[in-house]
């Protein structure tokens, strides 16, 4: 299965089957997956979230599977599921539309994944139908590794804890432990069953991806608090900003200007600058005034987050899970 290619060019990546049985078993654990679900989702069979976790781990489970096509509110509404997968879009435009919202009060379970769920969507999500979604975190390398779960704790922007089998581990730039204080950002390793066996044709990029001790690096920066909960901060390539001396999360940022009624999309990158070595920098589509975007970062973070820029474009690049392609961005002027 390729990568999605969000950060470089897709690579090809070797997923056995042992892995995959690993990862769904471990789903229907935390998820309280059985047979007696009707799970229905409308995502492109050509990647993890799709095929892994829709198709194969519903012949895996032996529930009933219902693909909508395409991932529409109506869709999602007239399926009558009790298990359902999106994307923070599709949960987007469903929290937007009261009828579709109101038809899934009688499902299970809402899970998201492929991307940060934005709090303002949980949040409304949560109000209209009666249930909190279910977020996880994971890789074409990793598959599912870490979820919030049907009886447990389910926390805004948090990604949960580690499914059955999986260790973690965040590390600092020098390889030094980073405490588990909810705070520090450090680099996510895991340790799992369910990780991949190699790039295909690629031994080079393979060798890279893993520590000496056999560790595979994520590529992702996190937070892990006190009870074992993880926060994605996002990519290391992209989403870690280091601006004049502070390690600054692009989500966190992007979280809250999301909660502003003139923002409708953002993402927020990190520009070369002379001075402090990177420059926050927000794409904003939306009608907000930028200088009011900026004051309003500053008034509820620390004043080192707030963006230095703010742009209003017309939309932002996606690639074809409608991930933001940052580096895209990066290359705007």
């Amino acid at each position: 299965m390729y990568t999605s290619g969000t950060t470089g060019l897709p690579k090809g990546v070797l997923i056995s089957r042992r892995a995959i049985a690993a990862d769904i078993d471990a789903l229907a654990q935390a998820w309280q997956w059985s047979a007696d679900d009707t799970l229905v989702h409308g995502l492109p069979l050509f990647h993890v979230h799709g095929l892994v976790l829709g198709l194969l781990g519903s012949l895996r489970v032996g529930n009933r599977f219902v693909h909508t096509g395409k991932p529409t509110p109506a869709g999602y509404a007239a399926a009558r599921g009790t298990l359902y997968f999106g994307v923070p879009t599709v949960w987007s435009r469903i929290a937007a539309d009261h009828e579709a919202a109101a038809a899934l009060t009688s499902a299970r379970l809402l899970v998201s994944g492929s991307a940060p769920l934005p709090v303002p969507v949980f949040t409304r999500l949560a109000e209209l139908t009666g249930h909190a979604p279910v977020e996880r975190y994971g890789s074409t390398e990793s598959l599912i590794t870490l979820s919030t779960r049907a009886d447990g704790e389910r926390r805004p922007g948090w990604v949960g804890l580690p499914l059955a089998g999986v260790q973690t581990r965040l590390r600092h730039d020098d390889g030094s432990e980073v405490p588990h204080d909810g705070e520090t950002i450090g680099s996510l390793q895991i340790q799992a069953p369910t990780l991949f066996d190699g790039y295909l044709n690629r031994p080079d990029a393979t060798a890279e991806a893993f520590e000496p001790d056999g560790w595979y690096r994520t590529g992702d920066a996190a937070v892990i608090d006190a009870d074992g909960m993880h926060r994605i901060v996002g990519r290391e390539s992209v989403d870690l900003i280091k601006s004049g001396g502070f390690r600054v999360g692009a989500g966190e940022i992007e979280t809250l200007l999301l909660g502003h009624p003139g923002v409708a999309e953002v993402a927020v990158v990190g520009m070369p600058d002379e001075d402090l070595g990177q420059r926050i920098v927000a794409f904003v589509v939306g009608d907000a005034e930028p200088g009011e975007l900026i004051q309003f970062v500053a008034e509820q973070l620390s004043i080192h987050k707030r963006p230095r820029e703010v742009r209003l474009v017309d939309s932002l690049p996606r690639n074809a899970m409608g991930k933001v392609v940052k580096k895209e961005l990066m290359t705007w002027r």
